[in-house]
């Protein structure tokens, strides 16, 4: 038996693929399901093998012998959705769903592949029935929830993402999406604890440094929104953001020191000129620091 892989929200979600080897299964009324088997079996060892079209004409030609093989269907929509081809994993777990509507797999991979397809709906749908049948599985809350957060459903967010962590699961990308969910219904407290775990799980996460860093500068902690702004710089180098709001804590953290805001305005206008959709936050920063040198020398003469 191969094992299922599930993953997470760039969010990027990897389909859980339910495999099962068939060796000895008990026999079938009909007289095609040994050649059924015989083809699925094919499949696996050319999907183990890296031969996706060799595989996918084996569990087709397994379909075409027992049209009711439920798992034949699975690996095909997995090896589908692996290959971005998302309508036709849709089309094979919505017809594994049809033909198996006890198995929370089928439900989560359907879910999975209308979450890639922005139907979201029709996830929240598949997730919810998937934990219908599987109600303590960690993983189906966290697919949920990503369905909750593209919606920007943040109060029922919330709820899933912390059943989520009930059930025993939970990682960096749950607790930034659960800090971005407190800090979206003004529980700044609650936000800045799951961020902080979030960090403390994968400091190298750029979006749970940027998002603290905001609650942090909307707060008027300018030393504090300075240091997740400089922290959301290393994690993203390239994310002109970051360096525009760091820029923004830094001289409102020490407003007397004019260099020191020179210094960390250009070090955003040098990256700002390299990215295109910068260009209005760069016309702000030039003009800024033109007046902010004019300051400086008007204080020299004084």
């Amino acid at each position: 038996m191969l094992s299922s892989v599930r993953s997470g929200f760039s969010f990027t979600i990897l389909l859980a693929l339910t495999v099962f080897l068939i060796s000895s299964l008990a026999s079938f009324a009909v007289a095609d399901t040994e050649k059924a088997k015989e083809h699925f079996n094919t499949g696996i060892k050319a999907k183990q093998e890296g031969n996706d079209e060799a595989a996918i004409a084996a569990y087709n030609e397994a379909i075409k012998e027992d049209a009711e093989f439920v798992d034949a269907y699975i690996n095909l929509g997995a090896i589908y959705f692996e290959k971005n081809d998302y309508a036709n994993a849709l089309d094979m777990f919505r017809t594994a769903s049809e033909k198996d509507a006890a198995n929370p797999d089928v439900f989560a991979n359907l879910g999975r592949v209308e979450y890639k397809l922005k139907k979201y709906v029709e996830a929240e749908t598949a997730f919810k029935t998937a934990i219908g049948l599987d109600s303590k599985n960690a993983e189906l809350y966290k697919d949920l929830g990503k369905v909750y957060f593209a919606k920007g459903n943040y109060p029922v967010l919330i709820e899933t993402l912390n059943n989520c962590h009930a059930n025993g699961g939970g990682d960096y990308l749950t607790h930034y999406m659960l800090g971005k969910a407190y800090s979206k219904t003004e529980k700044m407290n609650e936000a800045i604890a799951s961020l902080k775990k979030a960090i403390e799980l994968n400091s190298s996460y750029y979006n749970s440094h940027f998002t603290l860093g905001q609650i942090y500068l909307s707060a008027e902690k300018f030393d504090l929104a300075a240091s997740a702004f400089k922290a959301a710089q290393k994690a993203g180098p390239k994310k002109y953001q970051a360096s525009y709001n760091y820029a923004v804590a830094v001289e409102s953290a020490n407003p007397d020191d004019i260099a020191g805001a020179i210094a960390v305005w250009e070090g955003f206008i040098k990256l700002a000129k390299k990215v295109p959709k910068a260009k209005s936050d760069l016309a702000i920063a030039q003009q800024h620091v033109k007046d902010l040198k004019e300051r400086q020398q008007q204080e020299a003469l004084n």
